[in-house]
């Protein structure tokens, strides 16, 4: 700033010099002719001094120039160089983000096999996934900023070669002034407009250093938080680390739970398989009305729909229990126009239930009734009609006799 106030008051210096000599020429040659050729020669030596101190403060502007595109080239080296460092800690934090990736992968191939038993850690995966992805949106955010800064850097060096360009041209004008100078007497006119010119130009070139200064601040602003951003974008993936760590932990927990399970229930579907399974349901006949008879008869249930096990026998009308353990056992009794209907059930030859009614209009009735009872290994159940009872049976199936294991022993 300093070198230009200099360079203006020279000018202005310059002007007045050369507007007096004009001055002076003009009122001389009006009144002496004679003394003209002298104030002329008076005039020129004026001027050539003041030439050779503005050349002399041009050469001192242009290195002060040159010094200050030194500093400000200095300055973006030094900028260039943090954008590097940024984009080598960013490479290194994407290298992370892509292992990561992969051990995601890793675990999403794991709870497939688990996705039918571990629904709550499907979840939790599940939410880990949405954090990676807000994760990666930004460091993509980081990467544009640091694409933008790039562009900005770029933008810099393109006006640094511009203002380069400017100041060759100015080197160049000035040489021409300083060739020019023979004829300074006739052109001083457009020497000082010329002279404007440059200083306009010295001017805008400054307003765009200063602003080239303001913008590596900005920039060095950015800088500073782009690097915050990425410390707690690391910060989060430390954690995000951290946190796969556990749900890998609890996922080998888990796994270890359920090959317990697993093998806990394979042992019970052994055990199950082995344990005799018991049912069978049968009804009597379709031969509509049985009995009253003169003596005892064993029903025989003729209609099997069910008999797992095969411990029912159709033929005989004998239960026969397969194996040691609980029995269930239900039988329906149905009387149409009789007077007496019911049944006895027998375990092996012993009686031990004895259900009957004695109906005196003749009309119709069921009776239902049921029996737990352990059962040994061969024990015999059959149904027993007694002497002067009658039951009734059809395709609707009133007179029925069922049963099942409820667990053995």
């Amino acid at each position: 700033m300093r070198v230009v106030l200099g360079l203006l008051l020279l000018l202005l210096g310059l002007c007045g010099s050369g507007a007096q000599g004009e001055g002076g020429g003009l009122d001389e040659r009006g009144a002496v002719e004679e003394s003209s050729e002298q104030t002329t020669k008076q005039t020129t030596t004026d001027i050539w001094a003041e030439v050779r101190a503005l050349r002399d403060m041009v050469v001192e502007l242009k290195v002060e120039l040159k010094v200050e595109l030194r500093n400000m080239e200095a300055r973006v080296k030094d900028s260039e160089s943090q954008v590097n460092e940024l984009k080598a800690e960013l490479m290194v934090t994407k290298v992370q983000m892509e292992l990561l990736q992969r051990e995601n992968s890793v675990q999403a191939t794991q709870l497939i096999s688990l996705e039918t038993r571990l629904t709550a850690t499907e979840s939790k995966t599940s939410d880990l996934e949405k954090q990676n992805a807000d994760l990666q949106t930004r460091l993509s955010t980081s990467e544009s900023e640091l694409l933008v800064s790039k562009s900005r850097i770029d933008q810099l060096e393109r006006e640094n070669e511009v203002q380069a360009t400017q100041l060759i041209s100015l080197g160049t004008r000035l040489t021409a002034t300083e060739s020019k100078t023979s004829d300074l007497e006739k052109q001083n006119a457009a020497l000082q407009t010329r002279l404007s010119t440059s200083e306009s130009e010295l001017l805008v070139t400054k307003s765009r250093i200063d602003q080239l200064e303001r913008e590596s601040e900005v920039q060095a602003t950015q800088l500073i938080s782009l690097e915050t951003r990425l410390t707690a974008t690391e910060s989060k993936t430390s954690d995000l680390e951290k946190q796969n760590a556990d749900l890998q932990t609890r996922l080998s927990i888990s796994e270890s739970e359920l090959l317990v399970s697993k093998s806990r229930i394979d042992q019970l579907e052994r055990e199950n398989a082995e344990k005799p399974k018991v049912v069978f349901y049968t009804a009597l006949t379709n031969s509509g009305q049985v009995g009253p008879y003169n003596a005892d008869i064993t029903l025989k249930y003729s209609k099997v729909f069910t008999n797992i096990g095969n411990a029912y026998n159709p033929a005989t009308g004998f239960f026969t229990a397969p194996a040691t353990g609980v029995y269930y056992l239900q039988f329906t009794v149905f009387g149409h126009n009789t007077n007496a209907m019911g049944l006895q059930v027998y375990k092996n030859n012993q009686s031990i239930m004895h259900n009957g009614d004695l109906q005196q209009d003749g009309g119709s009735e069921y009776l239902t009734n049921s029996l737990v009872l352990k059962l040994i290994a061969g024990d015999k159940i059959h149904l027993v009609l007694p002497s002067g009872y009658s039951l009734f049976d059809n395709a609707g199936h009133h007179s029925t006799f069922s049963g099942a294991l409820l667990f053995p022993m």
